[in-house]
């Protein structure tokens, strides 16, 4: 506003095409775009490789190092713990059924006598076999190992 209570307006821009101002705002866009291009160059640096221009990796030849040949003891694992489990055969039972289980209760499995019990090392399936009374003790023979891809 000005002091007599008149509204004045500053002029619109001028969008005239022939000033000066547009081309040196062209040149300013084009030496900023120059500026950027020189900046990726540098960064990338003269050494980068691309996908035109491959660098090839050196591989060393593999070969043990001095004092490596030796068969190290398997001592080392001799105090390593592992869950040891055998399964017998499993079954579904309601939760009422196994409440009244007592002693001399039998329970039928999913697997036949004489059928090979599933041997597992940290819950992994390793081996199959046959279990046996030996000093009147449960023992299990292994009859099979179970490779990884078989678990």
């Amino acid at each position: 506003m000005s002091d007599d209570g008149s509204q004045t307006q500053n002029p619109p821009p001028s969008t005239d095409s022939g000033g000066g101002d547009d081309a040196r705002s062209t040149a300013g866009m084009e030496q900023l775009l120059d500026q950027a291009q020189a900046d990726l160059a540098a960064a990338d640096g003269p050494a980068a490789p691309t996908a035109a221009n491959p660098q090839p990796f050196p591989l060393d030849e593999l070969q043990s190092e001095a004092g490596t040949d030796d068969i190290v003891s398997l001592n080392i694992l001799s105090d390593v713990d592992l869950d040891l489990r055998i399964e017998l055969g499993r079954t579904h039972m309601r939760l009422e059924d196994v409440l009244q289980l007592r002693s001399g209760s039998v329970v039928a499995l999913d697997r036949l006598a004489g059928d090979p019990v599933d041997v597992f090392v940290n819950d992994r399936l390793v081996a199959r076999g046959e279990v046996l009374v030996l000093n009147e003790s449960f023992c299990v023979r292994v009859t099979e190992l179970v490779s990884g891809g078989n678990a």
